[in-house]
């Protein structure tokens, strides 16, 4: 990706979100970023109390600080990293997270990888939301945005299997950010979060499935949608151009 698609998105994400919620992003990640150093720093300081003396007194002290350790990084990691702790649309910013997230997986030069991947980030999203849920004692925090992160590979499932089984390679991540590609690429973006946001059926009614199932199943679904809606696109298109 050349340095004008770059500033070109740069631009775009501006406009879109200002220069102020930029700043919230900013904080909202460093106060993220700060709560994960100290969660390690405890766990690092617990597994090197417990690789010394075995004194009960000890043993006493590790058990309370380790659990507020875990339960710390186990938010940092359901929170997007930080960057559910923003307090203007999560969502929205842990989405942003995704596209990361879905370049590592492509990243992997392997479409079963890349299956996979979306595969186990489903179940880390159902087993980690679903503790977050206990942590904070809420039902689907607005904080928690790691299933919002994990559905965005999904939103492009569609999109990359049929270059994959077209050409016989898994696109490389540069593809869906270059000059022809990057609007397509924000339109997905934008309809993921359009169908999370509007919850058409079942999308919504997939939210009463208990604990991090109904966390997490209603982004794959929304992701689904955003799947159908590309796909007729290209229909579409296909269609007209024979046309034509």
């Amino acid at each position: 990706m050349g340095a004008y698609e770059i500033i070109l998105i740069l631009a775009l994400l501006l406009i879109l979100f200002g220069v102020s919620r930029w700043s919230r992003f900013g904080k909202g990640f460093k106060r993220g970023m700060e709560e994960f150093i100290n969660a390690t720093g405890e766990v690092t300081k617990e597994m090197q109390d417990a690789m010394g003396s075995e004194d009960p007194s000890k043993k006493d002290r590790r058990d309370g600080p380790s659990n507020g350790a875990v339960a710390n990084f186990v938010l940092w990691v359901a929170q997007g990293f930080g960057s559910g702790r923003i307090p203007w649309a999560p969502g929205t910013f842990g989405s942003l997270v995704g596209l990361v997230w879905f370049a590592a997986l492509l990243a992997g030069g392997s479409y079963w990888l890349y299956l996979i991947g979306c595969a186990v980030g489903i179940v880390a999203s159902v087993q980690l939301c679903g503790a977050a849920e206990k942590i904070l004692d809420e039902t689907d925090p607005p904080s928690v945005v790691l299933d919002e992160i994990i559905a965005i590979p999904i939103c492009f499932l569609g999109w990359v299997s049929f270059i994959y089984f077209k050409t016989g390679f898994l696109p490389e991540p540069q593809y869906f950010f270059s000059r022809q590609t990057w609007l397509i690429t924000v339109a997905v973006y934008v309809l993921f979060r359009l169908f999370d946001i509007a919850k058409p059926w079942p999308v919504k009614q997939s939210q009463s499935l208990p604990g991090g199932w109904g966390v997490t199943i209603d982004d794959v679904l929304a992701a689904v949608y955003v799947n159908l809606v590309v796909l007729a696109a290209h229909a579409l298109y296909i269609a007209q151009h024979h046309r034509g």
